[in-house]
């Protein structure tokens, strides 16, 4: 199993062009399944043609058991699905034993997000008077303004600015590139940040080309998407807000204040670089109160219209 998976997983990144991400996960997630496989049978690993319908289920109700999200486990079977019929073109095996097995049933919690005062707080929480609390400001609004992915963020290199038109070059999931909007406020901010970027850059005798990363760590290398969270937790205790904020979560405040100000969910999956609708329906909502405040606007027989002098027919 160990040397089709390898193989598998080179086919994933020259075949099919995933990212080092992409594979990553994919590894992660085999080497769980492998453990899994060898225990059951007592400490031999089976080859393909060995592993059964009735393996693969009881790998499944383990990772129930282990309370993995319902998401989680729905992508690795599909990766196993996927394996197989790699197997079976590759012709070591004759049936997908991962089939006939079904996906979990998915739950749909609402996402959580900040309120736009919230956000407001959060925003102006870095210091302008170093290099890194401007850069901490130039990243947060960024983030804020475009929705991007913390993994886009720190992808980001000089030369995808495009200060002009307002917008910056993203590469996201699947390494497809979109053009992301940036807004006044973040323009300002990356443009100061900007200002001690260089001389940081000359400091640290590091390529100030246009490949060079847009957002610097203080060794004058590339962030990591880890750095964004560890930056945006000190950054949240100062500004005394939910715990639970995580980078993800300036992109669901994106969509949702997008969405609570009138934009359409067309233009809102556009903007996240999402490919289906269903999954930008999973990230936006609106809430209760907002519903009413649309009702209460728009609705020719409510209550407060009817207070306000239009004659109830």
């Amino acid at each position: 199993m160990r040397e089709h998976v390898t193989r598998y997983l080179q086919y994933l990144r020259v075949e099919r062009n995933a990212s080092e991400l992409t594979i990553k996960s994919y590894h992660e997630d085999f080497e769980a399944l492998l453990d899994y496989l060898v225990e059951l049978n007592d400490g031999q690993m089976p080859a393909p043609t060995e592993v059964s319908t009735v393996d693969l289920r009881g790998y499944l109700r383990a990772l129930h058991e282990a309370e993995y999200a319902k998401s989680t486990i729905s992508r690795r079977l599909a990766s196993l699905r996927s394996f197989f019929k790699f197997c079976i073109r590759d012709g070591d095996l004759k049936e997908n034993p991962a089939k006939a097995l079904k996906n979990p049933r998915a739950s749909r919690p609402l996402p959580f997000f900040l309120s736009s005062r919230e956000v407001a707080k959060l925003l102006i929480t870095p210091p302008l008077a170093d290099a890194f609390g401007l850069r901490d400001r130039a990243i947060l609004e960024t983030m804020y303004s475009s929705g991007v992915r913390a993994a886009e963020l720190v992808g980001m290199n000089i030369s995808d600015l495009v200060t002009d038109e307002g917008v910056v070059r993203v590469r996201g999931k699947g390494k497809k590139e979109r053009f992301a909007p940036i807004g006044s406020y973040a323009d300002k901010a990356i443009k100061k940040w900007l200002e001690v970027r260089s001389a940081m850059l000359v400091e640290k005798r590091k390529n100030a080309g246009p490949a060079s990363p847009l957002f610097l760590n203080k060794f004058g290398t590339r962030l990591t998407t880890r750095s964004i969270g560890r930056m945006l937790e000190k950054h949240l205790k100062v500004a005394g807000l939910d715990a639970r904020t995580s980078p993800h979560t300036l992109r669901h405040s994106f969509a949702t204040h997008l969405l609570e100000r009138g934009a359409d969910i067309r233009s809102i999956q556009e903007l996240l670089g999402h490919k289906s609708i269903v999954t930008t329906q999973i990230y936006t909502h609106t809430s209760a109160s907002t519903l009413r405040s649309i009702y209460e606007k728009a609705h020719p027989r409510n209550r407060s219209r009817n207070e306000a002098g239009t004659p109830a027919q």
